[in-house]
């Protein structure tokens, strides 16, 4: 039981900084980035392990994404634009981040080398999930008729350092607060 509500409350934890950050892309002087992409691959490490309550609250998590860019942009006055049908590919793009995190959980390291294996998963969950975004989002938009597949990676390669950074800032702080934890309970830093 205390498994479950540790769950539950980090489940809490995660879906309060999405809902706090949802409303920026890459932050700006009053607004931080979305932390969107590190809630998914976090949620996925710590989350995933059961695989019924996991499945839950990975669609608890879309659903709290998808209602929130709902209300910014039927009632926060936040563009539509990039409501089309490339939208639902949303739910892959953070399939992929949430199984990057439970693949991190699965294949950990004891020491330093968690840091490298951390780090790596990251990066290629979170590069994954850019591609599926773009990719879907070039494909099915309907905004780029006339524009080439090159043409349309060049203009959207100058938002992959951002979306990399973004997660990275909060999936940093999150493995510092990671560590501060395990350490000061006593528990193995390794989880899982």
């Amino acid at each position: 039981m205390q498994t479950q509500t540790k769950q539950l409350s980090i489940f809490a934890a995660l879906a309060l900084l999405m809902a706090a950050t949802r409303f920026n892309h890459f932050g700006s002087a009053v607004a931080l980035p979305d932390a969107s992409l590190a809630v998914f691959f976090l949620g996925g490490f710590y989350l995933a392990q059961q695989a019924r309550l996991g499945m839950l609250m990975f669609a608890a998590l879309l659903a709290l994404a998808g209602g929130m860019d709902y209300y910014a942009t039927s009632v926060g006055g936040v563009s539509d634009w990039c409501i089309t049908p490339a939208y639902s590919f949303l739910i892959p793009t953070y399939a992929v981040l949430w199984f990057g995190g439970r693949w991190f959980a699965q294949h950990q390291q004891r020491g330093w080398l968690n840091l490298g294996v951390f780090a790596a998963s990251a990066a290629v969950a979170t590069t994954l999930a850019f591609l599926i975004s773009n990719l879907s989002f070039y494909l099915l938009s309907g905004y780029f008729p006339a524009m080439g597949a090159a043409e349309y990676a060049h203009s959207v390669a100058q938002y992959y350092l951002p979306y990399l950074s973004s997660a990275a800032v909060y999936l940093a702080g999150a493995a510092v607060v990671h560590g501060l934890l395990t350490r000061r309970s006593g528990l193995p830093v390794v989880h899982g």
